[in-house]
């Protein structure tokens, strides 16, 4: 395990344009094969029936489930391949906390999944993705510092 990893790649998510300049109280947890994404629920993100909108979903859900992938990757950013997701339950207070796992690995394919729960820890939202490696080098040019 390579916690000085882990610590660059929390560091280069939480600096993101997207995640400083939209989603603005992002969590983010790295270790071995596994990642956590959190955010506390803001009207912002609420679609016009007063929860949040499906691409919070997404985005919570890729991201953990990409940074579980980029957890054993040290040379290069991984890019995300596909991803299906699948709804559950609204949710529209709290903080919301997405779980990445890495499920499968070889030279080129990596697959993981990731679990969306509200703040009583129900499961809200799963989904599934494909992560291939880029040839782009993890680098302090990227925020990987």
């Amino acid at each position: 395990m390579n916690t000085e990893h882990y610590r660059k790649l929390e560091q280069m998510y939480l600096q993101t344009n997207v995640n400083t300049m939209i989603f603005d109280t992002t969590s983010c947890k790295i270790s071995h094969e596994v990642a956590e994404i959190g955010l506390e629920i803001s009207e912002k993100y609420f679609h016009a029936l007063g929860a949040i909108h499906g691409s919070v979903y997404f985005k919570l859900l890729d991201d953990a489930a990409f940074f579980a992938v980029n957890s054993i990757v040290q040379d290069v950013f991984v890019l995300t391949t596909s991803f299906q997701i699948n709804l559950i339950r609204p949710a529209n207070c709290g903080l919301l906390k997405s779980v990445g796992k890495l499920r499968y690995k070889s030279k080129g394919l990596y697959i993981a999944e990731s679990t969306l729960y509200n703040a009583e820890g129900k499961e809200i939202a799963f989904g599934t993705g494909s992560f291939s490696k880029s040839k782009i080098p993890l680098s302090e040019k990227i925020g990987y510092k």
